[in-house]
Formats: structure tokens, sequence, C-alpha cells
């Protein structure tokens, strides 16, 4: 399998219009400002509504995003934006929480989690779960169904979804499906030395939009101490025991280095009891989801996801 042409030009053109992580010069504030300007207009969704989240620490800023405020109660996707645990917040990722939205027919909570170098691991994971809590706990005001949620992210939210999943083992609340999307599974291993045990952050490494170098980098901004990576609450897929999490979608693509983790992850969870299914899109790239309106490959990267939450916590779903 190889890029295909229009997805190399799209990639080089990310690349070519973006400061890189791990590049010389290149620090949090400028991966930051350039995220932002990179817009992308999502889809109309009923109401949309800033809240904020009650923590020791301070408010954790939410967006409530429901397809039918004056219908029946659907499920709720709480949703964890990717970026490294560094960059991105409730705008950059406004265009995912609406196209989950619309086309799944749940409602979205978007998350905007405390990000590092200001705020390290586990800042996020904590921010993460308290939302999921409060959710849960609040879904009669949300206008959700509060036996129907789901934990969803990208990338670095792909990881925090699933480390909330494992929390949640612990007293609740109960999920009705994790949905990873090119998760970080694994924090330990960088720099990338040729005995990993993830191929793909060899072969991936470079040239693909998101780099092993810019991995390392975000890990490093990340975790205060780098003895944290062994932490499965930074890396999941190193937990003693991942039984009794709630049943997982995993999407992956052909070009990223955080392919072989991730697949690894959903083998691990499968071994464990935990319905777990891997969809690969081939000749895909890390940072495609939500891209399916400039770049029609982004669309086998998104129809599984929905349907999965359609199926498992949409408004339609019969119960029984």
């Amino acid at each position: 399998m190889s890029l295909s042409p229009e997805t190399r030009r799209f990639i080089d053109e990310l690349v070519a219009s973006s400061p890189q992580a791990g590049a010389v010069g290149v620090d949090a504030v400028l991966l930051r400002s350039s995220r932002r300007e990179r817009r992308i207009v999502g889809a109309d969704v009923a109401l949309v509504r800033d809240l904020a989240v009650p923590s020791p620490d301070g408010d954790v800023p939410v967006r409530l995003y429901h397809p039918a405020p004056d219908g029946p109660a659907p499920g709720c996707a709480v949703f964890f934006h990717g970026g490294g645990y560094v960059i991105g917040d409730l705008d950059t990722h406004d265009h995912v929480a609406r196209l989950i939205a619309a086309e799944s027919g749940a409602a979205v909570v978007s998350v905007d989690y405390r990000l590092a170098p200001e705020h390290r691991f586990p800042a996020a994971v904590e921010d993460a779960f308290t939302a999921t809590r409060w959710v849960a706990d609040h879904a009669a005001e949300l206008g959700v169904a509060a036996d129907r949620l789901a934990v969803v992210g990208d990338s670095a939210g792909g990881g925090l979804a699933a480390v909330v999943a494992l929390l949640a083992r612990g007293g609740g609340p109960a999920l009705a499906a994790q949905v990873l999307i090119y998760p970080v599974t694994d924090l330990t291993g960088y720099p990338v030395t040729e005995d990993t045990p993830y191929p793909s952050r060899i072969v991936n490494g470079e040239g693909y939009f998101l780099t092993s170098e810019g991995m390392r980098w975000f890990a490093e901004q990340y975790l205060a101490d780098p003895a944290d990576a062994g932490d499965f609450r930074a890396s999941p897929i190193r937990a003693a025991d991942l039984s009794g999490a709630a049943p997982a979608l995993v999407v992956t693509a052909d070009f990223d280095p955080l392919r072989d983790e991730a697949e690894a992850y959903a083998r691990a969870l499968a071994a464990a009891g935990v319905p777990a299914t891997t969809v690969r899109v081939n000749g895909g790239f890390h940072g495609m989801f939500g891209l399916g309106s400039l770049l029609p490959l982004g669309r086998q990267a998104e129809i599984p996801v929905v349907a999965v939450l359609r199926d498992t916590i949409g408004a339609t779903r019969r119960s029984g």
C-alpha cells in the first residue's frame, strides 16, 4: 500500500503550512497559534453551549453539542481532543464534535482538559475523568441518557479515552463504548530505537505529518518524569489488567507512527475479554479524522466512528 497522490499532496501542504513538533525553535505557543489558524467549519447542531465542570484544580471548560434538545434524550459521547497533550482546545476540534453529534444522533460533551507543559501528567487524565463523571451525574440537566455514555478521543485524546475507560471500572460511570481514533497507548520507548516493539514508529516515523520525533517531544512536554511513561494512566497498554473495560472501536491508519501500538492495544483488550474491533484505514495518515470535507479519504475514518456511536448511544437506538 502506498499513499495516493492526492493524500501525498495534502500531507505536504499541511507540513509546509505548519510548524512541526520537535523542530528547532518550535514551542507550545507557536504550535497552538498555528493550530488555531486552521479552523474548519463544522456541521450545524441544534444546541451548542459552553459549560464548566467544577474540580479541585479549577473549572474544566466543556462544550455541549445536542442534536435534538426537544426530542428523546440520546446518549452522550464525552470527547477528548488530540494534540499531543500540548495543543488543541474546544475550538480547534469544534468541527469534530459537530460531526459526531450531527451524524450519530448522540450528544457530545467536548472537554478542554489542561495542557502541558504548563500542566503536566496526570492533569489531563484528572480533568478527563472528572468531566466524564460529571456528565454522568448531570445527565438529566444535559438532556442525555445517563445509561448510554461513551468516551471518544483522537490521538492523545484517544489515549485519555482509553484511560478513562479503565478508571471507570472502579465505581463508574458505566460506559457503553470507548472509541479510540489512532490513540496514543504507549509513551515508553522514546526516542525510538531499532528494537522498538512498534515497527510503525520507524517505517512511518517521518514524512506523514505526525513524526516519531514529534511524539518524543510531546511526551517530554507532558511527563514530569520520564518514569511516568510506565504509568498506565500515561500508557494504558501498560495496565496490569484490562478486563472489564467498555467495548472498544480502535481506528488506525496505514501511515501513522502510532498504528502498531494502537492495534496492539486492541489485541490486548481482546485478550482480556473486552470486545474490541479494529478498523485500519488503508492509505490513511494520523490526523485525517474530521477532514472528510477536505479529503475524501478522511470519511473512511469518520464513518465507522459515527456508525458505532449511532448504534450504541444514538437517539434512535432501541433498548432491549
